[in-house]
């Protein structure tokens, strides 16, 4: 008997929840390292946070239907990702719908927010934890023609991903849009089949686009960002207290990340400048009536929630 008290004292008190998460990122990634170092340490010692970085774990795109089998327990995905199964997410990844990294934040803490969270619970069995800023997409182009208002984009051939979203978003801010793929673009920039391409600056930096181009219009059509999801079957099998605790974890987490982000992208038009770029900003208001216009004018909007566009303009 002695020794089975041993034995068993020498057990662990309970067995770690295991959370399985991927993401495409890669693991030095601010919000990569947010996860690791900040999310994974608030949780609790209860959990088990076991990191998938690069897509190592499940192909980008099949991540929701992997939470939703059993398969992963986290993942952090675009609302386009959400959209596939609840079309009311389309809104969140039109132009110019999310301003910026604090306009963000503040859709998820209003009552519209809750809503999405409430579509995705209902529809996904997912629980949204946090949004996760990631950086603003900017038109990067050739030439010295002047970028100011959504017509002076016009016959501009801007490289964007395939798909309709994609192709409408290029679309909707005035140039005309071309399905190209990410590791084509500079090739494109360089040899003229296209005059320019959108990406966060990071992204621009990394891919060498500044070599091939001649200026950075800060039009910010697009915010960049995921949204951190954990399956519900794990989520509600928390107590209420578990459950807070992994929702303050996140936002903790990315609080420190987006501040990363935002270092980032200021410190880089410093870059894009020094290496002769011209780096300005257009007029924003009037990429964003017309935008927000086309979009209305558009099929793309009928999955939009009544009223919402408005709701999300208000905050």
């Amino acid at each position: 008997m002695a020794a089975l008290a041993l034995c068993a004292s020498a057990l662990p008190a309970f067995a770690a929840t295991r959370l399985r998460f991927a993401d495409v990122t890669t693991a030095d990634a601010p919000r990569s390292v947010a996860l690791v170092d900040i999310f994974a340490k608030e949780i609790g010692a209860e959990y088990e946070f076991q990191p998938y970085f690069n897509s190592t774990l499940f192909k980008q795109g099949t991540e929701l239907v992997a939470v939703q089998r059993g398969n992963l327990e986290m993942a952090m995905l675009p609302p386009s990702d959400f959209a596939k199964q609840a079309p009311e997410f389309d809104i969140l990844g039109a132009a110019y719908v999310v301003r910026d990294a604090a306009h963000l934040n503040a859709i998820f803490e209003s009552d519209i927010g809750e809503e999405f969270r409430g579509i995705a619970r209902e529809k996904l069995r997912v629980e949204i934890l946090a949004p996760a800023y990631y950086g603003a997409r900017h038109v990067n182009l050739k030439g010295d023609r002047k970028i100011m208002r959504p017509e002076d984009l016009a016959g501009v051939k801007l490289r964007m991903p395939g798909g309709e979203s994609w192709q409408f978003l290029g679309q909707s801010i005035g140039a005309n849009p071309i399905a190209m793929d990410y590791a084509e673009t500079y090739t494109g920039l360089q040899t003229g089949a296209i005059d320019a391409q959108d990406n966060p600056l990071p992204n621009n930096k990394l891919m060498k686009f500044h070599e091939v181009t001649n200026q950075i219009v800060l039009t910010g059509h697009n915010i960049g960002f995921g949204l951190l999801l954990v399956s519900s079957g794990v989520f509600d099998a928390l107590s209420p207290e578990a459950q807070q605790r992994m929702r303050d974890a996140a936002k903790k987490g990315f609080a420190w990340s987006t501040k990363e982000y935002l270092k980032q992208e200021a410190e880089l038009v410093g870059f894009f400048k020094q290496q002769g770029l011209d780096v300005y900003e257009p007029d924003v208001a009037a990429f964003r009536a017309y935008a927000q216009e086309q979009y209305l004018k558009s099929s793309l909007s009928a999955s939009w929630p009544a009223g919402m566009l408005d709701r999300i303009n208000g905050l």
